[in-house]
């Protein structure tokens, strides 16, 4: 756990800029005593440059701090380098954003994911601090690095074994007639601001809850929670399950996505994908987040409808130039204010468009208890119902999913 930190960070040219860094230090609990800033080519051994680190030596050693935070992807030897060099415990970047992983976790599931990125991080910096020999002499157990083998790959099997709880439902929730759509995005994108727009049940306003069973947070901050949050909504007539994913955040290593994979199953399943991206950053940040994002969501994806938010902090030609620029990666966005409700009539429309067709249906039945019982599913389930009484029978149209018309078709051949 991080208690009192530096933060130090270097850039090959231009001005530095700690604000991010220092805010994932405050979000990972620790209060930042001081920053230290470079502008030079890398130092292979150090990151920064010899002087610059004999300087952060001494401010370890004016403030107390224990920890001193990189804003870097540092390599296990660097990491070592440095904290001999400086006296406290050197972290980097993604070192970091797993605390503030931890702070947040709290299923069992997450927990594990947690520690699994944790022991991945730590494995390559106990072999550098090893001996060799011991490790040479010593394969089946005994030192700290084949004891965090063996917790990796019990890890591993935990995870593989124990499906998350919203996969164990995802394919009930389909019978049941709903469409599932996945929020994605970077953090601070607006992704839970969104959702609570978008929900039957949630209100919009700046309480935020410890419980995310009950409420998505909406607060300016990084990584509110691990864990995704659901809701039901209702689009044009459709029934739909909204999930607010894990928000992205620059730079996140291989082995760390792939320690929170689970996290990106809600996307992978989804029938269609919101990506909502900040329209009030610079156009090179846009460009860049919206690559980044569908990169990782690969080829095989859901159709993805991309939401430029936040439209109330920029003027219209600005827009304009913004929406311009991205028209090769987001083809036809749609542009909204999720906070003050601007531009957002046609948001649910558009999202519809890209859910699974509806088939229309028209079943004739029997006037019985049964068809009622089937007709009330049928209002529950399906879009535009309309129903028509004759004398002997009972004539249904509707819209629903083709396996939806077949569950119904098959209940009304049993009537």
């Amino acid at each position: 756990m991080l208690q009192t930190a530096i933060v130090a960070q270097r850039v090959t040219d231009g001005d530095p800029d700690t604000k991010e860094i220092r805010q994932l230090t405050e979000a990972a609990g620790a209060r930042v005593a001081g920053e230290l800033t470079q502008t030079r080519e890398p130092d292979p051994g150090t990151e920064l440059g010899a002087g610059k680190v004999e300087e952060l030596a001494e401010r370890v050693e004016m403030t107390g701090a224990d920890t001193v935070v990189i804003d870097a992807d540092l390599s296990p030897q660097q990491t070592v380098t440095l904290e001999d060099r400086l006296g406290a415990r050197v972290v980097d970047r993604h070192r970091v954003v797993l605390e503030i992983f931890a702070r947040q976790a709290r299923t069992p599931r997450a927990q594990q994911q947690v520690e699994l990125a944790r022991l991945r991080y730590r494995l390559p910096r106990v072999r550098e601090r090893a001996d060799e020999g011991a490790l040479n002499r010593f394969t089946e157990s005994g030192t700290a690095y084949y004891d965090l083998l063996d917790r990796i790959d019990e890890l591993q099997r935990k995870l593989a074994d124990t499906p998350a709880v919203d996969e164990q439902f995802r394919d009930q929730r389909r019978e049941q007639g709903f469409d599932l759509v996945a929020i994605a995005g970077y953090t601070n994108a607006g992704k839970s601001t969104l959702l609570r727009r978008l929900a039957d049940e949630m209100t919009l306003d700046t309480t935020t809850h410890e419980d995310i069973e009950s409420s998505a947070a909406v607060e300016d901050r990084l990584f509110k929670t691990l864990e995704t949050t659901t809701r039901r909504a209702t689009l044009d007539g459709r029934d739909v399950l909204l999930t607010d994913t894990v928000g992205f955040l620059d730079d996140l290593p291989h082995w760390l996505v792939e320690s929170f994979r689970g996290t990106l199953t809600e996307v992978e399943a989804a029938d269609a994908v919101l990506l909502v991206a900040d329209l009030a950053q610079s156009t090179d940040e846009l460009r860049r987040k919206l690559i980044a994002v569908r990169e990782t969501l690969g080829a095989d994806h859901p159709p993805v409808l991309t939401v430029l938010n936040k439209a109330d902090l920029v003027d219209e030609a600005t827009i304009e130039t913004r929406l311009e620029a991205v028209s090769d990666l987001a083809p036809d966005p749609v542009v909204v204010s999720a906070r003050t409700d601007e531009r957002f009539d046609a948001l649910a429309t558009r999202l519809s468009e890209h859910l699974p067709a509806l088939v229309s249906e028209t079943l004739t039945l029997p006037l019985s208890d049964e068809a009622m019982s089937l007709i009330s599913r049928i209002h529950d389930e399906a879009v535009d119902v309309a129903v028509t009484y004759e004398p002997d029978a009972a004539v249904v149209q509707f819209s629903a999913k083709p396996a939806q018309v077949e569950q119904f078709r098959a209940r009304a051949r049993a009537l």
